[in-house]
């Protein structure tokens, strides 16, 4: 057994190497107590307090959650970061093993009261309580959030609109003579970034344009950064399911005006282009956008349109009911003359004055019958003329009502063809002005 025991010993000692060295001051916990032991986040990290504590900004897009027109809001998912200089937290990284960075709880320390002026609502947003601090005093506080602003949004050239919304940051409480703002980053890069951004949704995002000012009122000087946010709809969607189809309406009731004017199948296919342009209506009803302060081009022109549908379908209607009145009129009138030239000649036929006749003489009856039968003819006869005088007379009503319907009918024609010709213009321009921007 003796022999085995320097066997033992050295497979002992080659396990006790392999084990890691048992830590000794945990240099980094002895730096947090370090500064922060004396540390006040109530007071400005400055040792002169004249000088302003300046915090740089940086805003970068990635994505348009919402654009609600009905309540003027807009929903936009955004990456923020701060940084600023705290002189109470610099320390000799060759004290501290060579620590250059390390993260502090947010909460331990002084930050700036730096908020967005348009925001209007809370969104659930990663809480991140902690930010990076380096030996110079340079904090780094990087986050996500979900920002819901307010925003003057205009749908008048929908589906062309193009959005211009901003995210004002500012401090509090703190003037300009205590926080200043700055910029992160060159101003140029900031407007051209747009890798982050996701570009599979409805929006486009075309810049981010930031501008510092100052805020001038009654409580001081206050320092501003503004990002203002251009995006710009994508509307091969809309194009295709209510542009065009709402061009093919148009097509049909233009074609209605080559009917017969006094046609009664005139009405039955206007009342069934007005029943389509409902029904599109009320189908699209969700998919245009609607707002209490502008209407959009394409909502005006519809109701045009449905406006000189109704125009023309009521003209229609008036026109067939007078042309059916004039012509039950004109074919009363005869009758109600024959049917007074009967009673007139009722008197010569009696029943009782035939049979008293039977008994005169027959040179009598002669001389008596020869007058009544002309008499009957000259009835006919004026009846006849009153008959064909009442016809003339209809018709020639009729015939001024159609060359004047006529006339309203090319009237209409070319104010639809005008209203459509503007329409088309309008919407190409915005389409030229849309591509360009």
């Amino acid at each position: 057994m003796a022999p085995l025991w320097p066997c033992v010993l050295v497979a002992a000692t080659g396990i006790l190497a392999a084990d890691p060295p048992p830590l000794g001051d945990p240099t980094l916990l002895h730096l947090t107590k370090h500064l922060l032991q004396q540390y006040h986040k109530e007071v400005r990290p400055v040792h002169n307090w004249v000088e302003p504590t300046t915090v740089y900004l940086d805003l970068i897009v990635h994505a348009v959650l919402d654009v609600d027109v009905q309540n003027q809001k807009l929903k936009t998912s955004v990456w923020y970061r701060e940084v600023w200089y705290d002189e109470f937290l610099a320390w000799n990284s060759s004290l501290f093993d060579e620590i250059r960075e390390i993260s502090l709880p947010l909460s331990a320390i002084w930050a700036p009261d730096i908020i967005i002026n348009e925001f209007v609502e809370t969104e659930r947003s990663p809480d991140l309580s902690y930010v990076y601090v380096n030996s110079s005093g340079t904090i780094k506080n990087s986050k996500p959030i979900q920002v819901v602003s307010a925003c003057s949004l205009q749908t008048y050239a929908f589906p062309f609109d193009i959005q211009n919304c901003s995210l004002t940051f500012s401090s509090i409480l703190h003037t300009v003579e205590d926080v200043d703002l700055r910029f992160l980053r060159n101003r140029e890069d900031i407007k051209r970034d747009k890798k982050a951004f996701l570009n599979d949704n409805e929006w486009e995002l075309l810049s981010v344009t930031p501008v510092y000012n100052i805020l001038q009122n009654s409580a001081g000087d206050f320092a501003q950064i503004q990002f203002n946010m251009v995006i710009r709809r994508r509307p091969l969607a809309y194009v295709v399911s209510l542009l065009i189809p709402s061009i093919f309406l148009m097509l049909i009731d233009l074609g209605s005006f080559y009917l017969p004017a006094n046609c009664r199948a005139r009405i039955v296919f206007k009342t069934s282009v007005l029943v389509g342009y409902t029904v599109f209506r009320v189908n699209m009803a969700n998919e245009v956008p609607r707002s209490t302060g502008s209407t959009s081009l394409i909502g005006v022109f519809f109701t045009v349109c449905m406006a000189f549908l109704v125009l023309s379908l009521s003209k229609s209607i008036l026109l067939i009911r007078f042309l059916h009145n004039e012509q039950c009129s004109g074919w009363e009138q005869p009758l109600l003359c024959l049917q007074k030239d009967s009673d007139a000649d009722g008197p010569g036929v009696d029943p009782g004055t035939w049979c008293a006749g039977i008994t005169e003489s027959s040179v009598y009856q002669e001389h008596q019958a020869q007058p009544e039968t002309l008499k009957e003819v000259w009835f006919q006869l004026r009846s006849i003329n009153t008959h064909l005088q009442t016809q003339d007379q209809v018709e020639q009503q009729g015939v001024q009502w159609l060359a004047l319907l006529y006339r309203f009918d090319q009237l209409l024609f070319r104010s639809y063809l005008l209203v459509l010709g503007l329409y088309a213009v309008t919407l190409c321009s915005l389409w030229v002005l849309w591509s360009g921007s």
